[in-house]
């Protein structure tokens, strides 16, 4: 590939997944009648997404090795006045490396989804909404407008609507899909709102031409206000992505989504849709650079959802609740590395986390698999000697997560804090500390599922919901003969081996040219005069082996390492200690059993208070005034005036001539009387 880049391959890669998605949804399903069976639908979908990998790593390799760039407009949809209107890529460091992790992880997804979906009725289905899921995020991270930008962020929210309610027949998963819904809706209010303004005052959608407007839009004030124009347009922009990213306080829907199948909730959680939130503020730095205040909001909501999310994860049972508030966690963390302007860490944090978290949920649902659709940890142990692969993968993705050295969440993690350590933004103390203490708490849920999962006493055969039928079929159709675990088919296990991989060495191969090469010069923008925590990283760095060894006497090693230790103690050998925890902290237990009340807030305040502006406006605007008033009264006034010129316009020639004498007496007596 030259170093000019080809619209037409870079236009392949979206509509690869897009026609595997639409063929399998409108010849695949009962909507266009079954025409096609389970393996060519699968075949098409992931040939699609395989072909989009392929294409995006070859643009990687020429970015990389070329310096190849790509800004362009595909297709003109229209403009209003001065206003564009367009399909466009943008493609260099940041795109191509997004690229790669979405299709990538999404690959490694439809081919697991083969072994998880077996006998599932809407496997075809399943099949068209994840492919389309895959195109719905290449198009946004692709894009070179904000247009393109809204639409695949739009997109995303939808199809993820349609696969938390995969399950359409349970009342929970409709409750989940619809309660994602509606609080993205909140943030995207906030993101189209940030647009607007955008492109009210640089007059532009493009990236490019509104980035060279940022100076411009830096020094007016929003109207009516003492408020920055551009404070007022990155904190809009950010609550766009705190629905998205899910951070504190729209973070409810994301552990609710575990209602979908395993396989989705690891291509939301783990490269597609939480992550946009994050992409987009990196994309957009050189406006968050011109704002302290929008850069502070930032710092201080990813400091709270990655430690207050974190504790949540302590108290959970459920295994794919664990890796989900682990999810939130970890977004947290990334949402702090953006509010210390260290954007590249966020976005290196994104592409290691995008693979180990993958491999977790995957590995979560091959222990589902395994345990004939059992989700809870407390009736498991001792599943390592049935699934020696599940169990291997899975361990090295929980080391990769709390950060061990030499693995990819070491690198990525221990630079977000360092990045914090150096910040002196208003709020950064708080944050350093939260993310600190993040560590403990994510080594300690962690290996607290770890242990529970795979070691300890086989508890499988006391949970008190299993169901004993030797002949049976779980939620998947998942058939087994016996109550022991097994190890998944290999078209689970593989995806989880492929995954690993990349768990263990990404960090370590990338860390130098995201952080601190070229990979994204002018592309990611830092002023390094206000905002010196990149300089200051830089200048402490001397390769990644020397950072591996010098973590190992840095407090967040011994962090993780005592959570690691507390979690074995408690579990392993002295399991009636978190009873005693429990009875000793019950209003604490309960605080974080409820989710510190958040969702019963939301149903019993804020749902409450708008049911009641919704009703308040439904009888007394629309009944009372636009019904009442302005479209009965108009009719009755209109009724009553015809009836008296009805009553007037009798047909009588007397009541005419009546008429004419009695005008003809009025205007008599007013010349008497008022023109003398």
């Amino acid at each position: 590939m030259s170093a000019t880049l080809s619209a037409s391959t870079l236009l392949a890669v979206p509509l690869a997944p897009l026609v595997g998605a639409a063929v399998a949804g409108l010849f695949g399903t009962k909507f266009g009648g079954n025409h096609i069976g389970r393996k060519v639908t699968h075949s098409l979908t992931i040939l699609g997404v395989l072909v989009a990998f392929i294409i995006s790593a070859m643009t990687l390799k020429s970015v990389i090795v070329d310096g190849a760039r790509f800004n362009q407009t595909i297709y003109e949809w229209m403009v209003v006045g001065g206003l564009k209107m367009e399909v466009g890529f943008m493609v260099d460091g940041l795109t191509a490396m997004m690229m790669c992790v979405v299709t990538f992880v999404s690959l490694m997804v439809h081919i697991y989804t083969i072994g998880y979906m077996e006998e599932d009725d809407g496997y075809n289905r399943f099949f068209s909404y994840i492919s389309l899921f895959t195109f719905s995020m290449l198009m946004l991270v692709m894009s070179n407008n904000m247009l393109q930008l809204f639409f695949g962020w739009e997109a995303v929210g939808l199809v993820s609507y349609l696969l938390i309610g995969f399950w359409f027949n349970k009342p929970t998963a409709i409750f989940a899909n619809m309660k994602a819904f509606l609080v993205n809706r909140v943030g995207d209010f906030g993101f189209i709102l940030g647009i607007g303004l955008i492109a009210a005052y640089a007059g532009t959608l493009n990236y490019t031409e509104a980035f060279a407007k940022a100076g411009t839009l830096a020094g007016i004030t929003f109207p009516g206000t003492e408020w920055m124009l551009i404070t007022v347009i990155c904190i809009c922009l950010f609550i766009g992505a705190m629905g998205k990213s899910a951070q504190f306080p729209l973070h409810v829907w994301l552990p609710d989504s575990m209602e979908g199948p395993t396989p989705i909730s690891a291509l939301i959680h783990a490269a597609t849709m939480v992550t946009a939130g994050i992409f987009m503020v990196a994309r957009m730095s050189p406006l968050f650079e011109l704002s302290d205040t929008a850069l502070s909001f930032i710092l201080v909501i990813g400091a709270i959802t990655a430690l207050f999310m974190g504790f949540l994860g302590i108290i959970q049972n459920d295994i794919k609740r664990v890796v989900a508030y682990s999810t939130l966690s970890q977004l947290g963390y990334m949402t702090v590395a953006l509010g210390a302007s260290a954007y590249s860490v966020a976005v290196f944090h994104l592409m290691t986390h995008a693979f180990f978290k993958a491999l977790l949920f995957l590995g979560a649902g091959s222990v589902i698999i395994g345990m004939h659709h059992n989700q809870d940890i407390r009736w498991m142990g001792g599943v390592r000697k049935y699934m020696p692969i599940t169990w291997i993968t899975s361990l090295l993705g929980s080391l990769a997560l709390i950060g061990t050295p030499f693995f990819s969440g070491f690198y990525s993690k221990d630079s977000i804090i360092e990045a914090v350590h150096e910040s002196h933004l208003w709020g950064a103390n708080f944050a350093y500390y939260a993310v600190l203490a993040g560590v403990f708490i994510t080594a300690f849920y962690s290996f607290r599922m770890y242990f529970l999962v795979f070691h300890g006493k086989e508890r499988y055969d006391q949970n008190p919901d299993a169901h004993h039928d030797d002949h049976g079929h779980d939620d998947h159709g998942h058939g087994h003969h016996d109550h022991k675990p097994h190890e998944s088919p290999w078209v689970v296990w593989l995806p989880l081996v492929l995954l690993a991989i990349p768990s263990v060495v990404i960090g370590f191969m990338t860390i130098e040219p995201m952080l601190f090469g070229e990979f994204f010069k002018n592309v990611i923008f830092v002023d390094a005069s206000r905002h010196h925590a990149m300089k200051e990283l830089e200048e402490a760095f001397h390769g990644p082996v020397a950072m591996a060894i010098h973590g190992l006497k840095t407090p967040p090693f011994w962090l993780a390492l005592a959570g690691v230790v507390l979690s074995w103690y408690m579990y392993m050998i002295n399991p009636a200690l978190p009873a005693a925890i429990k009875r000793a902290f019950g209003p604490i237990y309960r605080l974080l059993e409820n989710k510190y009340y958040m969702d019963w807030f939301n149903e019993n305040v804020i749902a409450r208070a708008t049911r009641a502006l919704g009703t308040g406006l439904w009888k007394g605007g629309d009944q009372a005034l636009i019904d009442g008033a302005v479209v009965n009264g108009s009719w009755k006034i209109v009724g009553r005036i015809s009836g008296v010129v009805r009553w007037m316009q009798s047909g009588y020639i007397y009541h005419y001539a009546f008429a004419m004498l009695l005008g003809v007496f009025i205007l008599m007596t007013y010349f008497v009387w008022f023109k003398r």
